[in-house]
């Protein structure tokens, strides 16, 4: 089957969690703001059936909403766990991975997308510094420990094999070793870096990651990177 991504053709944003899904497939797809530019994305937006990108289209339908998109695809794809109660709590989980980047997101934009982040660096420092003591040991433990916790060992977050799930963690995971590399260092969370590094090694993930095809992190996506912003935890 053939999929078509409907995501902004310059950052990896939330568009990356679909990709990382569809190249670890091995599932063609064609990556239309890409090879066609934003407009084609927009228009995409024009006929009203979405409100935002990441947009996922089939030969039959178009499904938006990153966990949305992740939990449709996740079976035909090989990547869901084998037992339903697990693939209800994959999808719980991925719900609680869109928290996380929600909160992320707000570290540099606390006031709002619509306005530049030197209009809020203040508030973004302030925003910072609360989720870097608070918030981000809160996720990382509730996942740590979700890791240690599944009964078919502590390779995967849900079952005996890599789902959905284990690679948006990755990528989160990425992304903030990125955005904020001294407090990433100060977290104790060693089953998670194992984890990362365990979907980093997949061979159509590594592929992909030296590929043309990834975007790298910049300073208008999803995780970026200020010096001012990131410092170890307290």
């Amino acid at each position: 089957m053939a999929y078509w991504l409907y995501y902004w053709p310059s950052i990896p944003g939330r568009g990356e969690f679909i990709r990382l899904a569809l190249e670890d497939a091995g599932t063609p797809y064609t990556d239309v703001g890409r090879e066609r530019g934003a407009n084609a994305v927009a228009e995409m937006l024009h006929f009203g059936e979405h409100f935002a990108p990441p947009i996922l289209a089939d030969e039959r339908e178009s499904v938006s909403h990153v966990a949305h998109i992740l939990t449709w695809i996740s079976r035909p794809l090989g990547l869901a766990p084998a037992e339903e109660r697990d693939f209800r709590r994959m999808h719980q989980l991925q719900l609680t991975i869109t928290d996380l980047v929600t909160e992320i997101h707000a570290t540099h934009h606390p006031l709002g997308p619509s306005l530049y982040y030197e209009e809020q660096q203040q508030a973004a420092q302030r925003a910072s510094r609360l989720f870097l003591d608070d918030r981000l040991p809160l996720f990382l433990d509730y996942f740590e420990r979700t890791l240690d916790q599944n009964p078919y060992g502590n390779e995967w977050l849900l079952g005996e094999r890599c789902t959905t799930l284990d690679l948006s963690l990755f990528l989160v995971l990425h992304g903030l070793k990125f955005a904020f590399p001294k407090a990433m260092g100060e977290q104790e969370i060693p089953g998670l870096r194992r984890l990362r590094d365990r979907v980093a090694r997949r061979r159509r993930i590594r592929d992909y990651l030296d590929s043309d095809r990834c975007i790298a992190f910049n300073s208008d996506g999803l995780f970026r990177y200020y010096p001012e912003l990131d410092r170890p935890v307290q």
